[in-house]
């Protein structure tokens, strides 16, 4: 591989691989879509299917199957929006909060298994450089994600 990007190219494929590896994901695991949209419910509250639409570059009909999907599993709820709004909005529910936490932490022990035995400056560098490859993703794709340091609850 004659160039970086070669190499960069060559890892993100394999790491998209890795992400839906069974040693990543609890056996009952969320779907990622699911675990997607509700890791987003929860950062920004309650959204409509256009602003999930629009947050994930999905179109509408697409967003409407899964949200329905996540409907029938008890994982959010429609409610009216909360600034008066016509559109109604989803919001993540008591279940769907209690399971996408549970995928998370799994997710984060896991993490912190498969990393244990790097020094802390390398995990906080990857994590670093992680961040400022998606952001740069995000900015192109003009969809930025909120970061959970910073408007994410805690558990």
């Amino acid at each position: 591989m004659d160039k970086p990007t070669h190499l960069i190219e060559f890892e993100t494929m394999l790491l998209g691989r890795h992400s839906l590896n069974a040693h990543l994901r609890r056996p009952d695991h969320l779907e990622r879509s699911a675990y997607l949209v509700l890791r987003r419910l929860r950062i920004e509250g309650p959204m409509s299917i256009g602003e999930l639409s629009e947050a994930f570059g999905l179109d509408n009909s697409t967003v409407h199957r899964q949200t329905a999907a996540m409907l029938k599993a008890g994982l959010v709820e429609r409610i009216p929006d909360p600034e008066g709004g016509l559109a109604r909005k989803f919001r993540i529910s008591d279940e769907g909060e209690r399971r996408v936490l549970a995928d998370r932490d799994y997710n984060i022990n896991a993490l912190d298994r498969l990393l244990r035995g790097w020094s802390s400056e390398d995990v906080q560098t990857f994590a670093a450089y992680l961040e400022r490859f998606n952001t740069d993703l995000e900015a192109r794709e003009a969809r930025p994600w909120p970061r959970p340091s910073h408007t994410e609850p805690r558990s």
